[in-house]
């Protein structure tokens, strides 16, 4: 019996947490890694995260407060260094 049927999804154009675990090598090696591959692929990411949380008919302050989350500790992991210098500062 094939393992591939008409109606299955080809591996390419499968979501992540669609893939087997066995398939997971080949999945990551039929992505496009090209610059504008990765383009595409968070612009795909923005307009599903767009879509889902932020135009919504009964939209909330959700989705901003993560994107907002996210900057903060964005910036947090960027400035981590400087911080713990700061406060070793106070004792030497």
């Amino acid at each position: 019996m094939s393992s591939q049927t008409p109606l299955s999804v080809p591996l390419r154009e499968q979501r992540l947490l669609d893939v087997k675990l066995q398939q997971v090598p080949a999945w990551i090696m039929k992505r496009d890694f090209s610059p504008s591959g990765m383009f595409k692929a968070v612009r795909r990411g923005y307009n599903a995260y767009f879509n889902k949380y932020i135009d919504v008919k009964k939209g909330g302050i959700g989705g901003v407060t993560m994107v907002l989350a996210g900057y903060i500790l964005l910036n947090y992991c960027a400035a981590y260094k400087e911080l713990k210098h700061e406060r070793w500062r106070k004792y030497h």
